[in-house]
Parts: structure tokens; C-alpha cells; sequence
């Protein structure tokens, strides 16, 4: 079931499920992590994503803070998926370091 708030939608299948922005595959999440985390003004984000307007971005954010728990429970998920990636995916770095470390016991 589509969930719309017009310029806001929540669409099965469309970026995870989750709110995004009407029309496009910005997600709340992204417009308040580049606000919020990142220090962007709602100016800064529509220069470096013109197809969205600051009108977008102001109703992304004020969908958060109507929904704060949805979003930071969303922010959480993210992060622990992030997390569980990275443990079982090293990089060709950690892999080299690894590996020299274990030539350099033998």
C-alpha cells in the first residue's frame, strides 16, 4: 500500500519501502543525514541534487521530525547493516595487513 503526504511518499518497492521524496529516490533518511550529520543547509542539498527543490527538502524534514522514531529506527537498521558488512568484508588493505602480519609471525 502506497503511503502518500504529497510531496512525501512510502511506495513497497520503491527505495526500500521507505519515505522518500515524491517523484524521485531521495530518501528522507539521505535529506536528514546530510542536514542533520552532514551540516548541509536545505540550499546545499538541492546545488548538489538540482532535481529536487528546497521545498522538497523542507517537507523531508519536517516529515522527520513527524516521524522521529520511524526515521531513527530506519538510521539505526542502516548502520548495523553497514557494521555487519564491513566485518565480513575487509578491505584489500586490512586483507594485505593481515596477511603480512601472518608472514611476518611464521
Amino acid at each position: 500500500m502506497s503511503i502518500s503526504t504529497g510531496r512525501i511518499d512510502r511506495t513497497p518497492g520503491v527505495c526500500g519501502g521507505k519515505a522518500c521524496i515524491a517523484g524521485h529516490r531521495v530518501r528522507v533518511l539521505d535529506i536528514v543525514v546530510w542536514h542533520e550529520h552532514q551540516g548541509m543547509t536545505p540550499d546545499e542539498i538541492v546545488s548538489h541534487f538540482p532535481t529536487i527543490t528546497l521545498a522538497d527538502v523542507h517537507a523531508a524534514l519536517a516529515y522527520y521530525f513527524d516521524h522521529l522514531e520511524e526515521i531513527q529506527q530506519e538510521m539505526q537498521a542502516e548502520r548495523a547493516f553497514a557494521d555487519e558488512f564491513r566485518r565480513n568484508n575487509p578491505t584489500l588493505l586490512e586483507t594485505k595487513m593481515r596477511q603480512d602480519r601472518l608472514e611476518e609471525a611464521s
